[in-house]
């Protein structure tokens, strides 16, 4: 049975976040109530139904909030548990073994997050900082990975600039972690196509969940990403999301808004012969495949 309505769904996205403790700028704390309902309510007419909101642990998580907005929106908001990467984890990560992170993570998905009957329906993001896998960070995988044994939640996955997720993929296979159950994030940041070929032969669900960030990388070499993968019949691996952080991505600061992928991205798509099926694999079918849908 499966998590989602049926519907489009967004892969990769926050609600709300705040990384600005670590990064200094009040920018990072997306925490614009109201400006997020009203472009939520947007997506809604555009056949958005759910949302994956990877907000962990340390980030700002705020699930009172994403409450109100899905309720305000008709949005399926999908909640996660887990800890994001360094310098962005919560004290008691470094102190916590393996395995009572992951206790901790079982329980959000099983019992409710911080208190209430709200359960987590996908451990997530962890990630690996760029360049390397730090320590810590490997902890949380290995907590990740325990949790998952038990519950059989998604695992979504954050890769800085698009890197180390080969390294994240031969993980999860050393500790038998069935690849469809594994989405590897941000693989449009990492200017590489042979690597995300690989991840998809190797099994993972790879997400393109940066679209509009032209600033890390542009649209254009995105589009031919997904046109090249849908001449070799392997979009079948391949969701799509934006990955709004800032106040300043969001439409009333002139931000490209959660709704450019629609207004803007896909018309791109189409042009360079993208398919409307393919459209339908990347932003509700290949979703529904991962959360237990059809």
């Amino acid at each position: 049975m499966s998590i989602l309505k049926p519907g489009l769904t967004l892969i990769h996205e926050h609600t709300t976040i705040d990384l600005s403790r670590i990064k200094d700028d009040e920018d990072t704390n997306l925490n614009c109530f109201e400006e997020t309902i009203a472009e939520f309510k947007e997506l809604y007419d555009f056949g958005v139904r759910n949302i994956i909101d990877v907000t962990a642990a340390g980030m700002g998580r705020n699930i009172q909030y994403v409450k109100e907005v899905a309720q305000q929106s008709e949005i399926n908001i999908v909640n996660a548990t887990g800890f994001y990467k360094e310098p962005f984890l919560p004290d008691f990560v470094y102190d916590f073994t393996i395995e009572q992170l992951a206790e901790y993570m079982v329980n959000e998905i099983t019992v409710g997050i911080e208190n209430t009957d709200i359960k987590a329906g996908v451990i997530g993001e962890i990630g690996t900082s760029k360049d390397v896998f730090e320590e810590t960070e490997k902890k949380v995988f290995e907590a990740a990975v325990l949790a998952h044994k038990q519950t059989d939640a998604i695992i979504s996955t954050h890769t800085s600039l698009g890197t180390m997720a080969l390294e994240q993929a031969q993980f999860f296979i050393e500790r038998n972690v069935d690849p469809k159950k594994v989405i590897i994030g941000h693989q449009d940041l990492c200017e590489d196509l042979d690597q995300i070929k690989k991840l998809i032969d190797l099994g993972f669900n790879v997400a393109f969940d940066t679209i509009g960030k032209n600033n890390y990388f542009p649209d254009t070499e995105r589009v031919k990403f997904l046109v090249d993968l849908q001449a070799e019949g392997k979009l079948e691996s391949i969701s799509l999301s934006l990955d709004i952080t800032r106040k300043t991505n969001m439409k009333y600061l002139g931000g490209i808004g959660y709704t450019y992928l629609f207004t803007d991205f896909i018309p791109m798509l189409k042009e360079a012969g993208i398919t409307d099926e393919s459209l339908d694999l990347m932003l509700n079918k290949n979703a529904q495949r991962i959360f237990g849908g059809q």
